[in-house]
C-alpha cells in the first residue's frame, strides 16, 4: 500500500494543479502548471512524501532498525508522509479550481500516511516483505566437516599409525585416515586450535617441540587428564596443555 501510494503521488506531481473554468477559456500558465514548476512544491512536498514512503519500506526490509542522524528510518518516514498529507490538504482547500495534480496528490498522500501509521499497528502489515533464509541443517556431532576452517580436502591413502607422510606431502595438507580406536573409553579424534598453541614433548620438557597452527587438523591420540597427546601431520607426537576452545572434527 505504501509503495503504490508513493508511486501515485509521484505521478500526480506531473499533473496540472488547476483546471479551466469552462472549455471556452484559455488556461493561463498557472492553470497548466504542475508541481515541478515550483521547487518548494515539487521537491519539498510531493517528493517529501515519496521519500517518506521509501524510508518506511526500507525500514521494513532491514533485519534490524537503522538510524540516520539519530532518527530511526521508519518513524522518520512516517513523519514525512504525515507532513505531506497535511500540506496537500491545505493546498487543496486554498485552491479555487483544483486540478488533477492536487486532488490525486492529496488522495495519494492520505493513503501513504495511513499506510505508514498502520504498518507498526496492524499485525497483517507486519509480515516480512522478503522470505527469511532457511537455516542450515545442523552437522552431527563427531562427523568430519566437509570443508572450511582448514579442513584438508584431499584424502590420503591409509597409512600405519605414527608413520611419516608420503614424500612431497606439504605440512597441513591431506589428512591421513584415523587409526582404529584403542581399548578404553578414549577414541582418537581430529581437532583444530583457534590460536597458535605450543606442543610440548611427552618427556615433560618445558621446550616446545612444535607449534599447532589454526586452520590445520591434528590428531588427538591420547588424553592425560586435562591435556591431550596430539600427533602432527609429519608424525611428531607431543602434549597439548591448553585445550580450551579447540574444534573437534
Amino acid at each position: 500500500m505504501v509503495i503504490g501510494a508513493a508511486v501515485l503521488l509521484f505521478i500526480a506531481s506531473f499533473l496540472g494543479l488547476s483546471g479551466c473554468d469552462s472549455p471556452g477559456n484559455i488556461c493561463d500558465s498557472y492553470e497548466t502548471a504542475n508541481a515541478w514548476d515550483s521547487i518548494g512544491l515539487g521537491l519539498g512536498v510531493y517528493m517529501g512524501g515519496v521519500i517518506g514512503g521509501a524510508l518506511v519500506v526500507v525500514a521494513r526490509l532491514l533485519p534490524a532498525p537503522r538510524k540516520v542522524a539519530g532518527l530511526e528510518l521508519g518513524p522518520a518516514g512516517t513523519v514525512l508522509t504525515l507532513a505531506t498529507a497535511w500540506i496537500m490538504l491545505w493546498n487543496l482547500i486554498d485552491a479555487n479550481n483544483a486540478g488533477a495534480g492536487l486532488i490525486l496528490g492529496f488522495l495519494a498522500a492520505l493513503i501513504l500516511a495511513a499506510g505508514a501509521i498502520a504498518t507498526p499497528l496492524v499485525p497483517a502489515l507486519q509480515a516480512a516483505l522478503l522470505p527469511a533464509p532457511s537455516p542450515a541443517a545442523p552437522q552431527p556431532y563427531g562427523a568430519q566437516p566437509p570443508g572450511g576452517y582448514g579442513y584438508p580436502g584431499a584424502q590420503q591413502p591409509q597409512q600405519p599409525y605414527g608413520g611419516q607422510p608420503q614424500a612431497g606431502q606439504p605440512f597441513g595438507g591431506g589428512q591421513p585416515q584415523a587409526p582404529q580406536a584403542p581399548a578404553g573409553d578414549f577414541s582418537p579424534f581430529w581437532f583444530a586450535v583457534p590460536v597458535p598453541r605450543p606442543l610440548f614433548g611427552e618427556d615433560g620438557s618445558p621446550t616446545p617441540i612444535a607449534e599447532l597452527a589454526p586452520g590445520t587438523w591434528y590428531l588427538a591420540v591420547e588424553q592425560r587428564g586435562a591435556t591431550l597427546v596430539a600427533q602432527t601431520q609429519d608424525g611428531r607426537r607431543g602434549v597439548l596443555q591448553d585445550t580450551s576452545g579447540i574444534q573437534r572434527g
